[in-house]
């Protein structure tokens, strides 16, 4: 029975091992805790342009919207509409200043689907700057904005961005002077330097008493980003804003951070209605000590302040075998003096130190000296105990007044009219891959949109998937505590099958058992003194019985 329950823990530890490694790889496929999955429209529309068929039998169609939009932009056709910014960017050096980052419409390089391209960001360490018209401005009253795109840092991304900005309407606004001064709206998508993964949402906010805009910032997402960065996926942004002042930002359809225009963004879009009085001054008398030293303590007469917190440790004893007149170091006697060694210029030559041969089998060499040992007696110098603060008033701060720049903007959703979109980046990394936007106020058909476009490509890069061995390699060189459990798991079935498979060892209790069970010849002498020893039993029996019967 114990070697049956041993065996049966083998085989649950093997399957909570492999559970494990399983689950890790089934982690790397999903966003992190709290993320919230949006319904996914998977129906295409039905085909009416030209048809482009896949390696894989997948038949891509440029995707049409299937209801009210703003503005849409596939890149499959003639790029018409869009400009490329003629000014140069302010305060920066002039060699950079221009705006002469080139783009291409492409296709993507990995997972292609053939008749699908996008516009790609081709230079390193260069402004870019494009923009175009929105079809429809988009005027903030009564309906949500949805803004929708596609990113693909097809060669990972050190440092760049890869946000879009929604230009505010204006009679001067001119696309050819597309810069990064221009007024905008809203900013949104991802962005990268270093190890900060950002994913961008900032609005304009017009201050209603002096009319100036502060750019508000909304809070970041708790979801860990890193992953949409650098898998060379396309990846889709989603930005949503309705008119009761909430937002969404979503990527691949899967809410990663959400809030309330008056609530979660940064500086807050109201001020507050008191702030300090900053003509107010602490007092010179104001007390801030919760505690202050008794001033009636007293220090005892026996607190000795002069004694050293180590003496020497009267106790101890120099080792035997210690060689006082032996130096620690003594010149080398295998060294020679170098052949070039000009005494005149370098002085008189001396071999070079090495530790004394006849210390390193002897306690120790050279004058011995009594260790230290911490002084009993130390008490160090003497500070008065800290009792509660009579006087004290607590932490002073000023006194609080009415904010003369207090406002309240209860509807903050009311933003400035959008009426073009531009991409103005800086990028370290080229090959960003942009396609697909889309502005509409209805998410039906920003999800239509999305299974026409993303979903293709989602589809194409599920079945290009390297196979399992590559996905356990991917996942151990992330996770190099992985390779043990490979290593466990590949060695339980062996293990396992030695324990239930491989004969058991035959113990002296087991050899004296099956020897008593085997038939052995009766001889009749034996057969006749059996039968003499049951007679005398029965004799006995029928004795004892008598002798019962007498006594009752």
């Amino acid at each position: 029975v114990t070697r049956m329950h041993f065996q049966w823990d083998w085989l649950c530890l093997g399957l909570l091992i492999i559970s494990s490694v399983t689950a890790e790889i089934e982690n790397e496929e999903i966003l992190g805790a709290d993320v919230e999955v949006e319904d996914f429209d998977k129906q295409s529309q039905e085909p009416d342009v030209d048809k482009d068929e896949s390696s894989l039998g997948v038949v891509y169609q440029t995707p049409k919207p299937t209801g009210e939009v703003y503005f849409t932009e596939t890149f499959d056709g003639v790029l018409t509409g869009w400009v490329l910014s003629k000014t140069r960017k302010e305060d920066v050096d002039d060699n950079i200043a221009k705006y002469d980052g080139r783009w291409e419409v492409e296709e993507l390089k990995e997972n292609t689907v053939p008749g699908d391209r996008g516009l790609v960001l081709k230079s390193v360490a260069k402004h870019h700057a494009i923009s175009t018209m929105l079809t429809k401005a988009f005027v903030f009253d009564n309906k949500p904005l949805i803004v929708q795109y596609e990113v693909n840092f097809q060669e990972g991304i050190d440092c760049g961005g890869a946000y879009i900005k929604l230009l505010s309407s204006s009679n001067d606004l001119n696309l050819e002077y597309f810069f990064d001064k221009t007024p905008y709206t809203i900013m949104f998508g991802p962005d990268k330097c270093g190890e900060d993964y950002k994913l961008h949402f900032i609005f304009r906010h017009k201050n209603p008493k002096t009319g100036e805009y502060d750019e508000k910032h909304a809070k970041r997402p708790e979801v860990d980003l890193k992953k949409f960065y650098l898998d060379k996926k396309t990846h889709l942004y989603t930005l949503v804003l309705k008119p009761d002042d909430t937002f969404e930002m979503l990527i691949d359809q899967s809410v990663v951070s959400k809030g309330s225009l008056l609530e979660d963004m940064i500086p807050p879009v109201n001020p507050p209605k008191e702030i300090e009085d900053p003509t107010d001054k602490k007092p010179d008398d104001w007390d801030e000590r919760p505690k202050i030293p008794d001033p009636n303590a007293v220090k005892p007469d026996d607190w000795d302040e002069d004694e050293p917190s180590k003496i020497e440790d009267p106790d101890a004893v120099k080792p035997e075998g210690w060689l006082d007149d032996e130096p620690l170091y003594v010149p080398d006697p295998n060294a020679k003096k170098p052949k070039d060694w000009d005494e005149e210029m370098d002085g008189e030559w001396e071999a070079p130190q090495i530790p004394n041969p006849k210390c390193e089998t002897v306690p120790g060499c050279g004058l011995w000296v009594r260790p230290m040992k911490t002084n009993p007696n130390y008490k160090g110098k003497w500070k008065a105990p800290m009792i509660d603060n009579p006087n004290y008033q607590g932490i002073w701060s000023p006194r609080k007044i009415p904010n003369p720049d207090y406002f309240e903007d209860p509807h903050p959703f009311e933003m400035t009219t959008v009426s073009a979109i531009g991409l103005e980046l800086w990028s370290m990394t080229s090959d960003i891959y942009f396609d697909n936007f889309i502005i509409c106020s209805e998410k039906e058909v920003a999800d239509r949109w999305a299974a026409d476009g993303w979903g293709l490509k989602k589809l194409v890069a599920s079945a290009n998937e390297p196979g399992m061995f590559s996905q356990l390699v991917t996942a151990a060189e992330d996770h190099p505590w992985l390779w043990v459990l490979y290593i466990l798991t590949l060695a339980l079935p062996v293990g396992l099958g030695v324990l239930f498979c491989w004969p058991a060892k035959k113990t002296d209790e087991d050899i004296d058992f099956k020897k008593t069970d085997i038939s052995k010849p009766i001889t009749k002498g034996e057969l006749k003194q059996e039968r003499e020893e049951l007679e005398d039993d029965d004799i006995d029996l029928e004795e004892k019985e008598n002798e019962d019967t007498a006594e009752d």
